[in-house]
């Protein structure tokens, strides 16, 4: 499937790496050849975890509780972690200290972290010109403080793997979250791997997931910690990864993984000896439309010599760069291209690009320094607002656990769960809902007593059977619920590839959140589906109903056409016909003809 038919781009020239720093307003420091930092730089802004201070010089006792109360309200901003830049005035311009000064100033910043019981590590240190050329040469320094949670329950950042078979995205899990290089035949995979043929044909079939933990310092816990309690004890900082396939045949997994996983952000990995396959450019446009911000990771640099890598990063900078995306690359090779990537994430207008090997372990350590300096989607404000909302948990898996019962997977999205809470389960064909209670809690596979909006768990929800649970389902911390459980609803989509696949009285697959359901297209515009423009379909769930938000987004897919779109309105169950299993035997029928 050609690009083209995904995101619709016409071929443009793309800047350098250079021009990409220098163009983003908000991405911090502008990059200059030799990585020192410019001479001026955007204000102080109001809002967010970025602080300037041109000098922490001996405060005295009433200015330092100002001090620590500032940097409170900025750890709150970035959700427990705050960029501090010495050195710099409130209007951006780069004074510089002497280095007495500068140690001063990052041992009073230190100071004030310790009393918020947070950490700080000096990310980097660069001289800048100096106001005269007899003064002492004068430094700038960018430190990151970092504070974990009073509850100890750190938010991950969840990051979707997505991209071709034979890339490597399993090995590259594989030696980021257990710290052993690859033997190059795929040793380094084989703790992720779920199943006989997957191991047998090296190919990843399934949904698969790793956590990657960071301490207040920086470092990866993963190596050092034996248990599950000492990884939880020493995390200041979670990456969540979700391993999706990359086999066409596996691509129906991999829509339901990305749907219900809701990703922050998205890694495209590419192997740097095949280049941009067909997958990789649908991926690309699955994460762009979906406004997933992504980031790549070239792999399997080791194979293949310096020319076919540069032709995969032109690749990308071509593809990424036509009028409509209007991306540019940055080419990260060092530590400190990390740290300017890590600020422009969330920028829809950059993608980092990072070429590693998971064999010699080259820029291995550069990749996890900007995974540890990843920001958080979501500002102290959001998340709380999400935490007072009634509880929403979205049914992704269901187990039998001997001993136990029926114990449900899935993801949190709105509320908290603690041990003990009645719940409401649906809703099931008919649209009703059944009581249940919480017996059992664990999250980063430990027992806990509570999860928060946004995280991943299992509960234990013994009074039902495994064989009545499905996935799409959601338990609810609220009875009022009937006004979001519909059969049919309304959708703006527009069509990524074949809009004519989708018409009237045909039947699509629709995958929106953890539901994952055919639906029959019971009416859309005149003017039908075309690529890039917007049109109103009206749906209709085939076996169950379901329980669906207005403003959810969901993917389409018939046959080879892919469409994204947002729901707007529902019709209630109530309003409408409940159809029996014969009446969906028969609309089967007729579709099918």
């Amino acid at each position: 499937m050609a690009s083209s038919d995904l995101i619709r781009l016409m071929v443009s020239d793309s800047p350098s790496a250079k021009d990409v720093l220098s163009s983003n307003p908000g991405s911090g420091f502008e990059a200059s050849e030799d990585q020192e930092f410019p001479q001026c730089v955007p204000p102080e802004p109001a809002e967010g975890n970025i602080e300037y201070k041109l000098q922490l010089l001996d405060p005295s006792q009433s200015r330092l509780v100002h001090l620590v109360t500032q940097m409170k309200w900025r750890l709150r901003e970035g959700q427990g972690e705050a960029i501090y830049e010495i050195g710099v005035e409130d209007c951006g311009a780069l004074a510089g200290l002497v280095t007495e000064d500068l140690e001063k100033s990052l041992n009073t910043l230190k100071t004030m972290a310790s009393q918020l019981g947070a950490s700080t590590s000096v990310l980097r240190r660069c001289s800048v010109e100096p106001p005269s050329e007899s003064s002492a040469e004068r430094f700038v320094a960018e430190v990151l403080v970092r504070k974990l949670p009073d509850d100890n329950q750190v938010l991950p950042n969840r990051v979707a793997v997505l991209g071709g078979v034979t890339a490597g995205k399993s090995t590259l899990l594989g030696v980021l979250s257990r710290g052993e290089l690859d033997n190059g035949r795929g040793s380094a995979r084989l703790n992720l791997l779920r199943h006989r043929h997957e191991v047998a044909s090296g190919h990843t079939s399934s949904i698969g997931h790793e956590i990657l933990g960071f301490d207040k310092c920086g470092e990866v816990v993963n190596y050092a910690a034996r248990t599950a309690e000492d990884f939880c004890d020493q995390a200041a900082k979670l990456i969540s990864f979700v391993d999706l396939a990359g086999h066409q045949k596996y691509q129906r997994t991999t829509m339901f993984g990305l749907s219900c996983s809701r990703p922050d952000y998205a890694m495209l990995v590419v192997s740097a000896s095949r280049g941009l396959v067909n997958i990789t450019r649908e991926h690309i446009g699955l994460a762009m439309a979906l406004h997933v911000p992504f980031f790549v990771v070239i792999t399997k640099t080791d194979t293949c010599s310096s020319a076919e890598r540069e032709r995969t990063i032109e690749q990308l900078t071509r593809l990424l760069g036509r009028p409509g995306s209007s991306r540019t690359v940055l080419h990260v090779k060092k530590e400190d291209d990390s740290i300017l990537a890590a600020k422009v994430m969330t920028s829809d207008k950059q993608t980092p690009v990072f070429t590693v090997s998971c064999v010699s372990g080259s820029n291995l350590d550069i990749l996890k320094h900007f995974l540890n300096l990843l920001p958080a989607c979501l500002s102290d404000e959001e998340q709380s607002k999400l935490e007072e909302d009634c509880a929403e948990f979205q049914v992704e898996d269901t187990y039998e656990v001997s001993g136990v019962g029926c114990v449900v997977g899935g993801i949190l999205t709105r509320g908290v769960i603690r041990l003990g809470d009645d719940l409401e389960l649906g809703p099931d064909q008919q649209g009703s809902f059944k009581l249940v209670q919480v017996t059992g809690l664990r999250r980063d596979r430990l027992p806990c007593r509570m999860i928060r909006a946004g995280q991943v768990a299992t509960m234990a929800i013994p009074a039902v059977l495994r064989s009545n649970v499905r996935h799409g389902e959601v338990l609810l911390g609220q009875p009022s619920h009937t006004e979001s459980v519909c059969f049919e609803f309304e959708a703006n989509i527009f069509a990524l590839s074949q809009p004519m696949a989708i018409q009237t009285n045909r039947q699509v697959l629709i995958y929106m959140g953890a539901i994952m359901q055919g639906a029959v297209v019971l009416d859309m515009d005149e003017d039908g589906l075309t690529i890039g423009k917007g049109s109103t379909v009206k749906f209709r769930f085939v076996r169950n109903a379901e329980f669906v938000r207005t403003g959810s987004r969901l993917i389409v897919r018939c046959a080879r056409c892919k469409a994204l779109g947002e729901v707007t309105s529902i019709t209630r169950i109530h309003e409408e016909h409940v159809p029996t299993k014969e009446e969906c035997r028969r609309k089967q029928r007729a579709s099918s003809r």
